[in-house]
């Protein structure tokens, strides 16, 4: 018999597998829309030495279902920012330098950030929190409510990680000039932002990414 955290874990990857069969790029955010930014990378030399970690070079040309943004913010300090949890707990970026950071941006009207989600389970389960911190921003508006940002999490327990619901004008940039969603921010343990993905990300990727150097 299936306890109700199995039916629960069931119905989640259930309906995701479904929505991603047909998804793979990312919704739109409203109203801002910003033009796709170059991508110097995708034209370096991305070969590597057997065994050696993948660059970002390597990562960012192979990627299929996600593609980078905010080119000119790599490698500079990630803004600080204070977001309170759907429990009500308050989170500083700040607090996590020392660690890997990674924060997702996304809602729950957004079918690829659905499917993105048995992916960021799975992250959580492999990688501990005093190695990579994840908050998932969730920005507050018509279509995405904080009252249905915290019944989604309700009904889908299984989701592992700090979900936040937030009014933008609480967050700086860049993380408020994102031009669709899933995107995720991944910062380096000295606090620099090290890569911005709009789209769906595999935990393959997102575990290289955490693993390349800049």
């Amino acid at each position: 018999m299936q306890t109700a955290h199995g039916k629960a874990k069931l119905a989640i990857w259930l309906s995701v597998t479904l929505l991603a069969a047909g998804v793979l790029i990312g919704c739109k955010k409203e109203p801002k829309s910003q033009a796709e930014p170059n991508n110097p990378a995708q034209q370096q030399n991305t070969s590597t030495e057997s065994g050696s970690k993948p660059t970002l070079s390597s990562i960012i040309y192979h990627a299929k279902t996600w593609g980078p943004a905010l080119t000119n913010w790599y490698g500079k300090q990630a803004p600080d920012f204070t977001v309170t949890d759907i429990a009500g707990k308050t989170h500083n970026l700040s607090d996590y330098k020392g660690r890997n950071v990674m924060l997702i941006f996304w809602a729950t009207w957004c079918r690829p950030c659905i499917a993105e989600i048995p992916h960021l389970i799975e992250l959580r389960n492999t990688i501990g929190q005093d190695k990579l911190a994840m908050l998932a921003i969730s920005y507050i508006g018509p279509m995405n409510s904080a009252d249905k940002i915290k019944k989604f999490i309700a009904a889908n327990p299984v989701i592992n990680y700090t979900v936040t619901a937030t009014d933008p004008a609480n967050v700086p940039k860049p993380y408020n000039i994102i031009s669709s969603i899933p995107s995720s921010f991944f910062i380096d343990p000295q606090g620099r932002i090290k890569l911005v993905a709009e789209g769906l990300i595999s935990i393959s990727d997102t575990k290289a990414v955490i693993e390349a150097e800049h």
